[in-house]
């Protein structure tokens, strides 16, 4: 892959950003983008946050319930009506979901596993909105795409950092400021996790949030050990044949605890079923309202008679990525698994990378009855969409 600069990371290259930066320490790129990304207005943003199954939230500052007041939508447009001039910020989660525009930002950021990616967040906000000082534990590219913002950054947080209480916010109760920065139109701001920081609209803004999460390790380890539990047979028990005879019977003696860590073991160090727990965890639709059932196609028949003039396309929030390992090849799609042959990562390569792909270019998938239901049932759950291809 091409190692040049990129006018994204201020000239970096994506090797000494993920060298120098990632997960490190912050970076404020001015004029990231050289025509700042507006993919939704303000009344936009309103609007989105009217719909059910979009996933939105108000906050304000000053609340007759308390300050750092949170509501969830979906809103009223009363709601709108009745808030104050400034001091409130209205979120919209998944903005890359929902408007296509948001969603090409993603190309911007792809020298990161797109498996990374956990969504794109819009935050509207009048004078002095702000959701306060506080920390994640992802990392984020703020896009400033409207107005301005003012970032403060703070100290690194731990679990264990003061919060200010009677709030359902995590802010933070000390906020140690270290730097200041003011975002126009097209300026960037990365920020890795645990690092405090505070955000203050100076006048009307949007602000975009392109965040990146990995799984925690409860997450890994609760949801590997739910994927053993469902591929382990019942029937297989902790064996100790070569057991001797017990001088203490209330003793559990280290054989016995060798033989069940050598069980345990023997499952963790699977390397498929690793890989096939993560393939599904990591494709997992961070919103099943996005995948809208398509009942156009009934069959494997009616999808081979559209194979000549159409192409597959990726919905816009569907999560999709492969693995290859030991000359196994799995595409996963939303969660939905399909064990595949090598010779199909071609294929299978271009439609992860370009998000769409024409049905003549799947290898011999006329003949193959597995691929056409898998690739049927991600049509019909709407994870794929069939779109015809124009001449």
């Amino acid at each position: 892959m091409s190692q040049a600069p990129l006018d994204v990371l201020g000239g970096l290259t994506a090797e000494q950003f993920l060298r120098d930066y990632w997960q490190q320490k912050p970076l404020l790129v001015r004029g990231a983008f050289n025509e700042a990304p507006y993919p939704a207005s303000p009344e936009e943003l309103a609007g989105l946050a009217l719909e059910e199954g979009i996933e939105s939230r108000l906050i304000q500052e000053q609340h007759e319930a308390g300050p750092w007041h949170l509501r969830a939508g979906p809103f009223q447009e009363q709601d709108f009506q009745q808030l104050p001039p400034s001091h409130w910020t209205l979120l919209i989660q998944q903005l890359d979901a929902w408007v296509p525009e948001a969603n090409a930002l993603k190309q911007h950021f792809r020298f990161i596993p797109d498996w990374r990616i956990d969504d794109i967040m819009a935050s509207f906000a009048p004078e002095g909105g702000s959701v306060g000082p506080h920390f994640d534990y992802y990392d984020v590219f703020l896009i400033q795409s409207y107005g301005q913002r003012e970032w403060r950054l703070g100290q690194v947080c731990t679990p264990d950092s003061p919060r200010v209480a009677g709030t359902n916010l995590n802010i933070l109760a000390e906020f140690e400021e270290s730097a200041r920065h003011l975002l126009e139109p097209g300026d960037m701001l990365y920020l890795p996790p645990r690092l405090a920081h505070y955000g203050i609209a100076q006048n009307d803004c949007i602000t975009l949030s392109v965040g990146f999460r990995a799984p925690s390790h409860r997450q890994a380890i609760e949801g590997m050990m739910e994927h053993l539990l469902e591929q382990t047979p019942e029937h297989l028990f902790v064996a100790d044949a070569t057991r001797e005879r017990s001088a203490h019977p209330a003793e559990i003696d280290r054989a016995t605890l060798q033989k069940v860590r050598e069980t345990l073991i023997h499952y963790l160090n699977d390397e498929h079923q690793i890989a096939h727990w993560f393939g599904r965890f990591a494709t997992e639709p961070k919103n099943p309202s996005i995948l809208i059932p398509d009942e156009s196609l009934a069959d494997t028949r009616q999808l081979l008679q559209a194979i000549q003039n159409t192409e597959l396309l990726c919905n816009e929030g569907s999560r999709i990525a492969y693995t290859l390992e030991k000359e196994r090849l799995c595409l996963f799609i939303d969660g939905e698994d399909m064990a595949l042959r090598e010779y199909d990562l071609d294929w299978v390569q271009l439609l992860c990378d370009e998000q769409a792909i024409a049905l003549t270019a799947i290898h011999s998938l006329e003949t193959r009855d597995d691929l056409q239901c898998y690739l049927l049932n991600c049509i019909q759950q709407g994870s794929l969409l069939l779109e015809e291809i124009e001449h």
